[in-house]
């Protein structure tokens, strides 16, 4: 995997260690040669993962679109900083530009991106490996909930199955880079097993 989509909240959250768990994240991937690839924010979490990886001396791919660019809303020591018209424009940029993708903390935005992605997956938009980084149980409420769908046949167990749950960095990456390989795709869903968003990257 040479970039990863790190998907993740643009505050800062109410524990510190939020912040330093992105920085972590940052500078691990730099030190591994792995490109980040987020949503190109100055602020908050994804502040943090961008100056971490920078500061490593790692590759940073921004993506963020025009309107928060004039809100000054942008990072602008990274790498790349790639400026779009829309929203799915940005998830379309990234989504090409990485070859995986993990969740770190964050709220609507996080959930709705990643929850994209996975969705993209099971349809076979692409083939890139979807992931949850849950340090210290952050995403455990959710992963309940998820687990609760799917008992309610909404969600089929193999879609559940193909998403990376770890709690270290490490273990994240290695499941992420056996997920990748051919024999690791997910069958393709049968009518009426499709959960979930189905939209498409934009073109």
């Amino acid at each position: 995997m040479k970039r990863i989509a790190i998907f993740t909240g643009s505050s800062p959250g109410t524990d510190p260690g939020f912040s330093d768990l992105a920085a972590e994240v940052g500078r691990e991937l730099a030190a591994r040669g792995i490109g980040v690839v987020y949503g190109g924010g100055r602020a908050g979490l994804m502040g943090a993962l961008a100056d971490g990886a920078r500061e490593a001396g790692g590759e940073v791919i921004g993506v963020i679109p025009r309107s928060m660019v004039d809100r000054e809303w942008a990072h602008d020591g990274i790498t790349e900083l790639h400026v779009c018209e829309t929203m799915h424009q940005r998830k379309a940029i990234m989504a090409e530009k990485a070859d995986a993708f993990l969740a770190l903390p964050g709220g609507l935005g996080t959930l709705e991106e990643i929850f994209e992605v996975w969705t993209w997956r099971q349809l076979r938009f692409h083939r890139k490996p979807v992931g949850f980084l849950n340090a210290g149980g952050f995403w455990s409420p959710l992963l309940n909930a998820l687990d609760s769908i799917a008992a309610s046949g909404f969600l089929s167990a193999l879609a559940l199955g193909d998403i990376v749950v770890e709690q270290e960095l490490p273990a994240a990456l290695e499941a992420l880079a056996i997920k990748a390989q051919p024999d690791q795709q997910p069958p393709l869903p049968a009518a009426g097993q499709i959960a979930g968003k189905t939209g498409q990257p934009a073109t």
